[in-house]
């Protein structure tokens, strides 16, 4: 199935047939073996579509006057944690997935689709990412009387692995990636202080964004496999609305995200000049994204998906960030 962020566009012409068996014994290797196949297929790189956003909304949380000896500490385990939340919600879309992911040119050789780890090497590492996270928001409760990250983790892991399970019955998916995803900005707002989310209603519009953005590349990268779910009876917008209905979602979502970004600079006055002049430079990486696509079509799909909207996490989270700390 498509959608959550991996690296997987097949050469424009790519024959729609089944894909050769690329099948191997998941036990040969050992538990190493295991691990670095699935990180491998799940590429942790891609955590830089969110981790702008939560560093971002950490640094508006910190209270004023705080320690930032403290707040280093806090940040150094907001990440910890996004790397293992991430971690334990591809490795579920994986596990969930496999079957379909086997029948899928595109998706054949992901680790377990093709074998080369088997489902219960994926649920051990699963689930002990799983527990990792447990344990890293439990040290906001013991080192930072915070009990809420504590107390929200098992949910938190609850609504981000629900998206694996949503285009088996709705084409609205995409917007629950978009909301996995802004899950990151409010979670790091409440590690750091649970006030402030009342108090700056700019993370708030910072979600918004970030759950309308996300949803429209999300429903650009399914584009590729349109055919695929229409054939499985799988849930996309692509499959429902066709090639162009897709299209113009996507941009419409895009542009709504745009539209959030702006409530957010101007309803707060510690975002500047600098975040206003990011926040332009999104809007002409959102319409360049768009018009690759119209252009290469899935052949531009690497750079519209990847490129691009690594591009715009990247410049929002730094200069929000550098404004906010002027």
């Amino acid at each position: 199935m498509s959608a959550t962020p991996t690296a997987e566009v097949p050469p424009d012409g790519a024959p729609n047939a089944a894909p050769q068996s690329t099948q191997s014994d998941p036990q040969s290797g050992g538990p190493w073996h295991a691990l670095r196949h699935a990180l491998a297929d799940i590429k942790l790189a891609h955590s830089i579509f969110a981790l702008p956003f939560a560093i971002l909304a950490a640094v508006a949380a910190r209270p004023a006057g705080g320690s930032w000896t403290s707040f280093a500490g806090q940040l150094a385990i907001v990440v910890a944690c996004m790397v293992l939340a991430r971690t334990w919600a591809m490795m579920i879309n994986r596990i969930v997935d496999r079957e379909f992911d086997a029948k899928n040119v595109r998706t054949a050789r992901r680790a377990l689709a093709a074998g080369r780890i088997s489902p219960t090497q994926a649920w051990i590492i699963t689930l002990a990412c799983a527990a990792m996270f447990v344990a890293a928001a439990s040290l906001f409760w013991v080192f930072f009387a915070n009990p809420w990250p504590t107390l929200l983790s098992i949910p938190v892991l609850a609504w981000i692995a629900f998206y694996s399970f949503t285009k088996r019955f709705t084409w609205l998916c995409h917007v629950f990636l978009g909301g996995a995803l802004a899950a990151s900005p409010l979670a790091a707002a409440i590690a750091i202080d649970p006030a402030s989310l009342s108090r700056t209603p700019m993370l708030w519009y910072l979600a918004g964004m970030v759950v309308l953005w996300v949803a429209g590349f999300d429903v650009i990268y399914a584009i590729q496999d349109l055919e695929f779910d229409r054939r499985e009876g799988l849930s996309s917008i692509p499959a429902r609305l066709g090639l162009r209905g897709a299209v113009w979602t996507s941009r419409v979502l895009h542009a709504g995200a745009f539209t959030m970004l702006v409530v957010a600079w101007r309803g707060e006055s510690r975002l500047g000049w600098l975040f206003g002049v990011a926040v332009g430079l999104v809007a002409a990486l959102l319409v360049l994204e768009h018009l690759v696509l119209a252009r290469r079509g899935k052949a531009g799909l690497d750079m519209a998906f990847f490129t691009l909207n690594g591009v715009v996490s990247c410049v929002l989270g730094a200069a929000g960030v550098a404004d906010w700390l002027r």
